[in-house]
């Protein structure tokens, strides 16, 4: 049964937006000159990682349950657990309700601002499953559901906002937006039959790609303009994992067409699972090197 529910949220997909909330919970702990072996900050680090699973499985949850008529019309998603008859309606919902609660819940023992903007960032990431139904950036309010996983996790070390993890987050928006506009690529046809929005709906393959990468070159600026700013505390590993970051992207512009499709899912999990990763564990690296 955990299996089900597992795959019914793609838990592997934790990789994409995990990595850049230990870089915002590491830089805050950096930036305040707190030690991170004591009780309290690694009490607060499991907090932290319990809310972005749980707010991760409300948002996946709810996103399976609200498109499961629309994934049962998909040949390409019938197989999923709740359309394919796995997992029942009902049951997911309630799995995303209370993995909605425990994210509120949790987020009252972190700090009272997390807590205050806690139903904002639950109404963004649960919101979203929405948007294809009436917008084409739809990619971009996903971006923005990802994009609070650093700011976030620096607030909840600080209390308070600052540039750095904010260009963090502007950098995972873009770069969600590039990549899941790869990911729609497959569905341009269904989508168009089914009224749904997306960019390749809107531009077609080939321009779809062109945005996609316009995106991604964006991702970089605001890496480039992360470690500029963050010159003081990010230095010659931070550079390194953004080389690896930056030719991740290229190569999965180099790997899919508009008229071959075949790498889509080589492109979106393995290339920017891996970059997300090394780009995290370098970013650490130089914080504490």
């Amino acid at each position: 049964m955990i299996k089900k529910y597992l795959s019914l949220v793609k838990f592997s997909h934790t990789i994409f937006a995990m990595p850049f909330a230990f870089i915002g919970f590491f830089l805050a702990l950096k930036t305040s000159g707190k030690e991170i072996l004591t009780y309290e900050n690694l009490k607060l680090l499991g907090l932290v990682i319990a809310d972005m699973i749980f707010a991760r499985n409300a948002a996946m949850g709810f996103n399976r349950w609200l498109d499961r008529e629309i994934d049962k019309k998909n040949p390409r998603t019938a197989i999923r657990e709740i359309p394919s008859g796995k997992i029942k309606s009902e049951y997911a919902l309630w799995f995303v309700l209370i993995n909605s609660l425990l994210f509120m819940f949790t987020t009252y023992f972190i700090n009272n601002l997390v807590f205050m903007l806690a139903p904002v960032a639950l109404a963004v990431i649960l919101g979203y499953s929405y948007t294809k139904r009436f917008t084409w950036f739809c990619h971009f309010i996903l971006g923005l559901g990802l994009a609070l996983a650093p700011a976030g996790a620096y607030l909840s070390v600080t209390g308070k906002f600052s540039l750095l993890p904010v260009l963090f987050s502007f950098t995972v928006l873009f770069w969600t937006a590039g990549f899941d506009i790869i990911y729609a690529l497959q569905d341009e046809d269904f989508d168009k039959e089914n009224n749904l929005k997306s960019i390749p709906t809107l531009l077609g393959k080939k321009n779809a790609l062109i945005l996609s990468s316009i995106s991604h070159i964006i991702t970089v600026i605001f890496i480039v303009w992360a470690g500029i700013a963050g010159a003081d505390l990010l230095g010659v590993w931070y550079w390194a994992g953004a080389l690896f970051f930056g030719f991740s992207l290229i190569y999965q512009h180099l790997i899919v067409k508009p008229n071959d499709l075949s790498k889509v899912n080589l492109a979106f999990f393995t290339a920017n699972g891996i970059a997300s990763i090394v780009f995290a564990v370098f970013t650490l690296v130089s914080l504490y090197a």
